[in-house]
């Protein structure tokens, strides 16, 4: 089995809601006539059908050997919004993708997204989304409006999630400075994974993941964080402040989150498999965006010179457990 942890799907109701609100967002098109939404001149989303087509994915998924998919909002999922239209937002999102989890089981399970900039109602759509639409987990963003992940508003949640025991999913969003990456489409290429490596350090170091026991996924292979593994270290025994909020150092969390596939490349995967091994990675392919590939997402893993059972981990067995699924 081949479960697809990162994928995204924009209920049709949702670009209704983003033409409406728009918000910081413009919707354009670019040079080959595609509709692209932009959020403060950085492009973040390309939309292609399968988006919003159920059918046209569980064909794709057929066609690329995917048997299930995670659906979840992508960028810019609901922060975009004022935090009261976020609550309403999420609300119908999250109904429209349980609806169809609900049609078709057997191919999709759905990550739920949360208004963070109300806590209150943040707390209490994760609440109903688990326990009343059956979604197995949630999305949130790198950032939430320029909101740093460790920030105190975002604890409530946070306390939540750890107590409903399901995993979270850090995908990243657009850069908390563009500054340098107004050309050549740099946000979506490089400043993406700057802003999830930064996500990802500020829950470590500022105590969060030390606090709450948060099953924690980070998105395009850690974006980096395992390239950076052993200067991530360095700097906790360098530096006081690294030290001041944590008791452990920061290998200690980094391998005790998992990590999915999204990177296509060799050498990165085997980079991954080296720092946190097979039981910490799940696979990923950033489908439908036009800079996603779920052929690839498969192939890539199927190159590794690993045992089968390690790929049958990072494939399906990993993805079983945090989904609790039999």
């Amino acid at each position: 089995m081949k479960i697809d942890f990162h994928n995204h799907f924009y209920p049709k109701e949702y670009f209704d809601e983003v033409e409406k609100l728009k918000g910081d967002l413009n919707v354009a098109r670019d040079s080959l006539g595609r509709v692209v939404i932009e959020e403060r001149g950085m492009r973040v989303v390309t939309v292609t059908e399968p988006m919003y087509r159920p059918e046209l994915r569980i064909k794709d998924m057929d066609e690329a050997g995917v048997d299930v998919q995670v659906l979840s909002l992508s960028i810019p999922n609901v922060y975009f919004a004022s935090p009261e239209d976020s609550v309403r937002l999420a609300e119908r999102t999250n109904n429209a993708i349980a609806s169809v989890v609900e049609k078709h089981r057997d191919r999709f399970v759905g990550f739920a997204s949360v208004p963070l900039l109300k806590p209150d109602a943040a707390v209490d759509e994760a609440r109903r989304a688990v326990k009343e639409l059956g979604m197995k987990g949630f999305i949130i963003g790198s950032n939430v409006k320029g909101r740093t992940l460790d920030d105190p508003m975002f604890m409530p949640f946070y306390e939540a999630a750890s107590r409903l025991d399901v995993p979270i999913l850090i995908h990243p969003m657009p850069p908390l400075s563009p500054k340098g990456m107004e050309e050549y489409r740099l946000a979506p290429i490089i400043g993406f994974e700057f802003d999830v490596c930064l996500a990802v350090a500020r829950l470590i170091f500022s105590g969060v993941l030390e606090k709450y026991p948060l099953k924690i996924i980070v998105s395009h292979l850690g974006a980096g964080l395992l390239f950076l593994f052993e200067r991530i270290e360095y700097g906790y025994r360098a530096y006081p402040e690294c030290r001041e909020k944590i008791t452990k150092p920061p290998s200690f969390y980094l391998k005790n989150l998992y990590y999915d596939t999204v990177a296509f490349h060799k050498p990165a995967l085997v980079c991954a498999y080296m720092t946190v091994g097979s039981k910490h990675m799940v696979l990923g392919s950033d489908y439908p965006h036009v800079i996603g590939d779920a052929r690839r997402a498969i192939q890539s893993i199927e190159e590794l010179d690993i045992p089968e059972e390690e790929k049958e981990d990072i494939f399906s067995g990993n993805g079983r457990k945090l989904l609790k699924a039999a």
